[in-house]
């Protein structure tokens, strides 16, 4: 761990997020340097705390929690309670950026919500990711990634073609909603460095999922037909797709016709680059299944290894199916420096997939562990706010701390 200065170091976030699109985001902006206030429940914190197994050995806390939540300081409050919103409002007179993930208008009855900050915070840059946005007929919904992915379109676009519908195995719409909040809240502080102005950032992540389509949706704009579901294969561009090997599966990504001419000749298919089914992109795509036909039997006739080494030779992409295993035993994301290691406030040594941004002057920094409950209230209410002894021993008296 480090105290080396990122680029937002002199920043800090109260963050009011909880479960993963909203901890994402305040995860990166502390990764880049803000000092981040995570508000928990008292007695019961973020949920994720409880999303398990697994616990990471030797803690108390999911492997899920520890994911998003390093470099911040937990503070537990309940902004439910009178007492806790007026702690609120003396956090926010040292806080630059507030992020929040409750339902649309939630916030408003503890007196917390934008519209209710913005006149006597004007600095503030107030960031809200929620379901569906702030406006619109889904508004007052809740959001869930599973349901975002179904009603984004991904789902439809995901699994074999004569299968059912599936949704992407990591909760990309989480975050991915996490991401663009983050990246909307920094336009947002170029702003008020130009200005002086905070400013809200609405954050929906159905929003979010439908700007991800990429070129699927683009693809539906351009035809107005519903893209089929393709397995592994791309729907622009053949084969670019996993093939059976003598002993398990590659991914071939054959980008370009000049790719294609050259795997033909290296491997023994130059008969094909007279085939006008197979002489260009456009009508290797249309001609998809002969191109799968075709080459499987000779993807078949090596190895992966064998294939990944003969391959490369030829500057021709491609690649194993890893499993995680495989993944974080992979040389290269070795030396990324893809895994880093923490100690936690328990005192067990804590592994974290760390920040894959990487910047030559402040690059991110991990300078905590994700927190035990509570674990930075002395320091908070007490350095920071400067409440004395008998006050904080109020406020837990009424179970606001």
């Amino acid at each position: 761990m480090t105290d080396r200065p990122g680029p937002l170091t002199g920043l800090r976030v109260l963050d009011l997020t909880r479960v993963l699109a909203g901890p994402t985001c305040t995860q990166m902006l502390g990764d880049m340097g803000a000092d981040v206030i995570k508000i928990e429940r008292p007695g019961a914190g973020d949920d994720t705390r409880g999303f398990a197994p697994p616990f990471w050995p030797g803690t108390e806390e999911s492997a899920y929690f520890i994911g998003v939540n390093r470099n911040k300081r937990s503070v537990t409050l309940d902004i439910a309670k009178p007492e806790g919103q007026a702690v609120i409002h003396r956090l926010l007179e040292h806080c630059d950026i507030l992020v929040e993930n409750f339902k649309v208008g939630a916030l408003a009855k503890y007196g917390l919500s934008w519209e209710q900050l913005k006149a006597k915070y004007p600095r503030l840059i107030y960031c809200s990711i929620t379901g569906f946005g702030q406006t619109g007929p889904y508004a007052p919904r809740p959001g869930y990634d599973a349901l975002i992915q179904a009603m984004g379109g991904v789902m439809s676009l995901t699994g074999e073609p004569n299968g059912s519908p599936q949704k992407v195995g990591v909760p990309v719409a989480d975050l991915f909603a996490g991401l663009y909040g983050c990246i909307g809240i920094l336009a947002a502080v170029n702003h008020r460095h130009a200005t002086g102005e905070g400013q809200q950032v609405d954050i929906g992540m159905l929003d979010t999922h439908v700007a991800w389509l990429a070129n699927q949706g683009m693809n539906f704009l351009a035809t107005g037909e519903n893209p089929p579901r393709l397995g592994n294969q791309h729907p622009n561009i053949s084969p670019y797709q996993e093939f059976p090997t003598k002993d398990g599966y590659i991914i071939l990504a054959v980008g370009n016709d000049p790719t294609f001419e050259r795997f033909c000749k290296a491997f023994g298919q130059e008969h094909l680059l007279q085939d006008e089914r197979f002489s260009t992109n456009p009508k290797r795509v249309a001609n998809r299944d002969l191109v799968t036909e075709t080459l499987t039997p000779v993807m078949k006739g090596k190895t992966t290894a064998e294939w990944v080494e003969a391959l490369e030779a030829q500057k021709i992409g491609c690649g194993p199916i890893n499993t995680l295993k495989d993944v974080f035993a992979d040389p290269h994301v070795q030396a990324r420096e893809m895994v880093a290691t923490m100690r936690h406030g328990s005192g067990a040594e804590v592994q974290v997939i760390a920040n894959p941004v990487k910047l030559s002057a402040t690059p991110p920094t991990l300078r905590s562990a994700p927190p035990v409950l509570g674990e930075h209230n002395e320091e908070v209410l007490s350095g920071l706010l400067g409440m004395d002894a008998a006050e904080v021993a109020v406020l837990r008296d009424k179970g606001v701390v």
